[in-house]
């Protein structure tokens, strides 16, 4: 990606984005996709039932990693705006984000197949305890370096609003599809007559594979547009040089995108808090085996993919707005169904899950999309692009609010008295007051932040014709620019 402002494309040459393109760049939202849902899904099982931690410090140990995770958003953030780290040389020929992703993508796979390993017997509780907050860390160190400059290529690769909602339906079908791609394998591996320790880490090795390979597709599948659109504008990829304490303030400064935060927070915190509960839901309320779990995220998943393109065509000529509060409606009614359930009420829970899906979709892909929309408005305010630090912010407070749900979630669990399987006892009595709280993170919890959700984004500043007006001005300053130099 050049930094020489006298080579130019013009904008026939750039075009539209091609198909293969949109697939490349959708790819590379798969391992990110894969290693989130099995995460979510089975570590805290995994911890508590395989590993025989107890339910605090599995959510402790989770809470660590997603504070260190949520800090590190902010440092590769502001190191890629900064095009820092790498040589020039480097940043000359693959940009600030692509190095990142190369470098990371290999021990991405190693540390996350690590998490799916038992180093130590139950009674060392602080060796395992000591051994999962050390590998979360590492995870999700390289979790950033990949994901989060990949996120940023967005704003990167086209300007145009509808364009950038179709992009992020393909990056969501992708992740949705990755997510269904895991949950079939860990259904398939949990049907095999192999001990939890086993499966588990076959699940995690499987995986871990099946999550690197995409991102180098992602790479070499994108670079040739990014490196179209900096030649043709090539002071917008220069490096950040406002200070970090200056752009934190900008970015509070910037009222919109406190909205998009508030919306995507709200969203996925009830996202992943029902996707983190639903295995014990399933098992320890609902009354089913731990293979049937898969299935219920599936019915979510798979309804999610299947309503990306709908929404898509709809946002384009309702808008995102709209779009998010009918979907988030559905998704409502999802959640409490789920809290109104009782035991055995199997058909029912598929239902309501169909009906989430209908909703969790605009969570995917309603806030990616209006994220760009707020760049340019930044842009326009400070004259440089500041991808990294916007997207880096925005997942910091999902990360913290993720790190803090879940602990609460095992604390209240522990706290409640639950009682991991054993051999002799593969499904122990649980309490009232633990079945309480299982129902509580399915049902109230979730859906008063989806409320919230939509209050904010019903307020939404960003119109379709606010953005277009947007694009106006920032290309009068660049012709501006081209004709004082």
């Amino acid at each position: 990606m050049t930094n020489n402002p006298t080579e130019k494309i013009s904008s026939s040459s750039i075009g539209k984005m091609t198909f293969s393109t949109k697939l490349a760049y959708g790819s590379g939202d798969v391992g990110a996709a894969i290693t989130s849902i099995l995460l979510l899904s089975y570590l805290s099982p995994f911890l508590t039932d395989v590993a025989h931690l107890s339910p605090g410090l599995a959510g402790q140990s989770q809470l660590v990693g997603k504070i260190w995770d949520a800090i590190n958003d902010l440092m590769v953030g502001v190191l890629s705006d900064r095009g820092q780290i790498f040589s020039d040389k480097i940043r000359q020929r693959w940009g600030r984000r692509y190095p990142w992703i190369l470098w990371g993508a290999i021990p991405f796979g190693i540390f996350f197949a690590l998490q799916w390993i038992v180093p130590f017997p139950e009674t060392n509780q602080f060796g395992l305890f000591a051994f999962y907050t050390l590998i979360s860390i590492c995870f999700n160190t390289f979790f950033t370096v990949v994901n989060l400059p990949y996120t940023a290529l967005t704003a990167e690769l086209t300007e145009d609003y509808n364009e950038r909602t179709s992009l992020s339906t393909f990056r969501f079908t992708f992740s949705i599809g990755g997510s269904i791609i895991a949950l079939l394998i860990a259904r398939t591996i949990f049907q095999q007559a192999l001990d939890p320790a086993t499966q588990y880490l076959t699940i995690g090795i499987i995986c871990a594979i099946l999550s690197v390979f995409p991102l180098f597709w992602c790479v070499f599948g994108t670079y040739k547009r990014t490196k179209a659109v900096a030649a043709r504008h090539p002071q917008e990829f220069a490096p950040v040089n406002i200070p970090f304490g200056e752009q934190l303030r900008l970015v509070f400064a910037n009222r919109p995108f406190l909205f998009v935060v508030g919306i995507y927070l709200f969203s996925w915190f009830a996202l992943q808090l029902t996707a983190a509960i639903i295995p014990y839901f399933v098992v320890s309320y609902i009354g089913l085996k731990q293979q049937d779990s898969p299935l219920v995220i599936l019915a979510v998943q798979g309804t999610a993919l299947g309503m990306l393109s709908v929404w898509n065509r709809i946002s384009q000529k309702v808008g995102k707005k709209v779009v998010y509060c009918v979907g988030t409606s559905f998704w409502i009614i999802g959640q409490l169904g789920l809290f109104s359930l009782q035991p055995g009420q199997t058909t029912q829970m598929y239902i309501f899950a169909f009906l989430a899906g209908l909703g969790v979709s605009t969570a995917y892909l309603i806030p990616w999309s209006m994220l760009p929309d707020v760049i340019e408005l930044d842009e326009l305010r400070t004259g440089q692009r500041r991808e990294g630090i916007f997207y880096s912010f925005m997942v910091f407070l999902q990360k913290i609010c993720l790190g803090v749900a879940v602990a609460v979630v095992l604390q209240s669990l522990e706290w409640t008295g639950y009682l991991h399987p054993t051999t002799t006892i593969p499904v122990p009595d649980r309490p009232e007051a633990v079945i309480t709280a299982i129902r509580l993170s399915i049902g109230p919890i979730p859906t008063i932040s989806l409320i919230c959700g939509i209050i904010l984004a019903y307020f939404y500043p960003i119109t379709r014709e606010m953005h277009q007006q947007i694009l106006l001005q920032l290309q009068e300053r660049r012709e501006q620019q081209v004709r004082d130099n």
